[in-house]
């Protein structure tokens, strides 16, 4: 009985429910926060982005968390990053246009991009000209304005860089097999997030949604921060409680001396 009585009041600073609960706090906070790391680690691989064709959505050293994804999953709209023999040995990453049966067409009545017949409103591109001291390499720059009309292969994906006159994309591979798409297969993964300088999700273009398939849903990324901060959180709470306890304690044990 005076066992039980200890327990509960917390006696002697050992085995009390305070305590036990705080253990609790910190071992479940620790589960979550090297579990949000371990998550983040397996779903998403950070890459830097080299060039300047996707500005102004990520620019010349931005670090980015790429979801690691299969082709299939891709949708139009997407910031993919893919690896494809006719186009480089190294990574690259650009934005998904068009996906098989698709005809992306250059351009409409305005001079805007068109997918099936609908004209896209994409605020996210820059299209301004390129910069004249990093020319186009010769005979493979893409030619801004000029029109084009691609029917995409199934299984294939139309990709173009943001900064569309400086972007060395599908348009500079027109006359190649496949009239400059890759197959999905090319796909490693999709960029979710913006990890460095800035720190922002990348969101899905709207103007895409209403198009058959719609656009992608966003990855685990915010639940594996939530669960990292909420793991921290549940840490130091849990790990400020005995000290805290004790100062209190103490407080109140001079509180009762004073009054005698």
């Amino acid at each position: 009985m005076g066992g039980t009585q200890a327990i509960r009041s917390g006696k002697g600073g050992h085995g009390g429910l305070g305590n036990v609960l705080s253990g609790i706090a910190v071992a479940v906070g620790f589960a979550l926060f090297l579990g949000g790391f371990v998550w983040g680690a397996l779903v998403y691989q950070p890459y830097t982005v080299p060039t300047d064709s996707m500005m102004p959505t990520v620019v010349p050293g931005d670090r980015v968390l790429a979801q690691r994804i299969d082709g299939g999953e891709v949708r139009r709209g997407d910031v993919v990053i893919f690896t494809d023999s006719m186009w480089s040995d190294s990574p690259m990453v650009k934005r998904v246009v068009g996906i098989g049966g698709d005809t992306v067409k250059c351009c409409g009545a305005a001079g805007e991009l068109t997918v099936n017949g609908t004209a896209l409103d994409e605020p996210y591109i820059d299209a301004t000209a390129a910069d004249p001291g990093l020319p186009m390499p010769p005979g493979q720059g893409p030619a801004p304005g000029t029109p084009f009309e691609v029917t995409v292969p199934e299984g294939n994906l139309f990709l173009m860089g943001d900064r569309r006159n400086a972007s060395l994309d599908s348009r500079a591979h027109l006359q190649e097999a496949g009239q400059g798409t890759v197959p999905r297969s090319a796909v490693s993964a999709r960029v979710d997030a913006l990890a460095w300088p800035s720190v922002k999700m990348l969101e899905r273009p709207s103007t895409y949604a209403g198009l058959p398939g719609g656009v992608s849903r966003p990855g685990p990324l915010r639940l594996q921060l939530a669960a990292v901060v909420a793991g921290a959180a549940l840490v130091v709470l849990g790990a400020a409680y005995g000290p805290l306890v004790r100062v209190l304690g103490r407080g109140r044990r001079r509180e009762r001396a004073g009054a005698r």
